[in-house]
């Protein structure tokens, strides 16, 4: 016998599945288990064609590329005598790489992540951004998980943020400025 709770779930999936078929068009079917009484539906999805003009063109960095950016930055910052994270972002604020160097700070980690999501969410670094976050009201600063301290900067390709590197730990937000920028020259 299938619990009131299983039961909703399954109901909802089916309903839900049943919504996604009476838009897309995609085929939805009921099959039952071994047991008679203790019939589940299931649903059965079919591949849907796309258009090639209805997709749009993400390119980003490929892992290879991000680790690599991602290890100069921890270098350039052990160079510096500083322990920091750095966090590689791809376009949708997705972490790609994430390092933390021996000895970094717990917080180092959050602060990397924030700085490059708003890196990659405006386009520019953080420090370019830091001075239009001031003033009465509602600013950029309400954006939740941003972060408008240097320290990110955007992984461009022709114009468009594609991701971004941010690097938290150094005594200053303009270090680790410098050491995501050191990790980003890996890439050009």
């Amino acid at each position: 016998m299938i619990s009131r709770a299983r039961r909703r779930v399954t109901l909802g999936v089916v309903a839900g599945a049943l919504g996604v078929a009476a838009v897309t068009g995609v085929t939805v079917t009921a099959a039952t288990s071994g047991s008679a009484s203790a019939a589940e539906p299931t649903v059965a999805l079919a591949a849907v064609a796309v258009k090639k003009n209805d997709l749009v063109d993400n390119p980003s960095l490929d892992i290879d590329a991000a680790l690599k950016a991602a290890e100069a930055t921890i270098k350039a910052a052990e160079k510096g005598g500083h322990r920091v994270t750095v966090v590689i972002l791809d376009r949708s604020g997705n972490v790609q790489v994430q390092l933390k160097g021996d000895g970094a700070g717990p917080q180092t980690a959050e602060s990397a992540k924030r700085k490059a999501f708003t890196a990659v969410s405006f386009g520019q670094a953080t420090s370019a951004l830091a001075g239009r976050v001031d003033g009465q009201g509602a600013t950029l600063r309400d954006i939740p998980g941003t972060l408008f301290l240097a320290g990110g900067v955007p992984v461009t390709v022709g114009g468009q943020a594609i991701g971004a590197i941010g690097v938290g730990g150094a005594p200053s937000g303009d270090l680790d400025e410098q050491y995501a920028n050191a990790g980003a020259a890996t890439l050009r």
